[in-house]
Formats: C-alpha cells, sequence, structure tokens
C-alpha cells in the first residue's frame, strides 16, 4: 500500500507528513508526533482514553485515520495549556476537584469535558454524565469528573 500525503495542525503546530493510510491518528501522535499525553486504552472506541479534538469535535483517536484528519486541526492534552504554562481552566477544575486518580484516562477525560462544556452540555450531572459516558476511569472518579466539568463550565 502507497504512503499517502497527509497535512494538519497538531497544538498550533503544522505537519506535513506521507503515511500508510491504515496509520491511526492515535498512533501517529504517540510514535511520529511524540505526544505520548494521548492513551491507548481499548484500542475499540470504547474506554475513551485516546480522546483528542479534530476541529473541536472529540474524537477517538484509535478509530480515527490519520487521513481522516487531513486538512483538521487537532488538539491533544499537550496543546490546551497557555504557552506560558497557566492550566486551561478544564484542567485546573480537574486539579481543584481531585478528578483523578491513576491519571490514566486523564487527558481524554479533560479533552472530552472541553467539548462537552463547549456543546453545551455541561448543565447538570446527569447531563454530564451522559456526554461524559464515553470515557472511562478504572479508578471510578466519576463524581469528581463530574464535579470538575460542571465547575469549569460554572466558572466559565
Amino acid at each position: 500500500m502507497r504512503d499517502v500525503a497527509v497535512s494538519l495542525v497538531v497544538n498550533g503546530r503544522r505537519y506535513d507528513v506521507r503515511v500508510s493510510p491504515r496509520t491511526t491518528l492515535l498512533d501517529w501522535l504517540r510514535d511520529r508526533a511524540g505526544l505520548t499525553g494521548i492513551k491507548k486504552g481499548c484500542n475499540e472506541g470504547a474506554c475513551g482514553t485516546c480522546t483528542v479534538l479534530v476541529d473541536g469535535q472529540r474524537m477517538n483517536g484509535c478509530l480515527t485515520l490519520l487521513v481522516q484528519a487531513d486538512g483538521t486541526h487537532v488538539t491533544t492534552i499537550e496543546g490546551l495549556a497557555s504557552p506560558d504554562g497557566a492550566l486551561h481552566p478544564v484542567q485546573q477544575a480537574f486539579v481543584d476537584a481531585d478528578a483523578f486518580q491513576c491519571g490514566y484516562c486523564t487527558p481524554g477525560q479533560i479533552l472530552s469535558a472541553v467539548a462537552c462544556i463547549e456543546e453545551g452540555h455541561a448543565t447538570d450531572a446527569a447531563s454530564v454524565r451522559e456526554w461524559m459516558s464515553g470515557n472511562i476511569c478504572r479508578c471510578s472518579c466519576y463524581p469528581q469528573i463530574v464535579d470538575a466539568v460542571l465547575g469549569a463550565a460554572k466558572e466559565r
């Protein structure tokens, strides 16, 4: 299979690459772009650990081929903080609410939370639980995650 050209912007940096059409966004981000904040969990789209934002929409990096991201802007956990190092309000809300334990799911949870808030779904606990249901936490920090999302939405 021939490599294909892909151009995309990741966390504000433009990439022009040639890749196998079978390369997933998850694998390319971790292995080629060196952005290891995105995690590989189930590799089947069931856990949300690999959540990134593609043109502001949450996507599972394990189910998205890099060629599908051609011409898009991708945001990973590394791209949320300000250039001066200040945490994104959702990142800070996760810290304040102690919304993580082992931390493996945290990058995907945070990016999904950003989208949940931007989409207008962070209105109450039930709505947050529903719209964040694609992100699994093995440590069961769900009450703290809901508190973090609602707290960040209120600050917005």
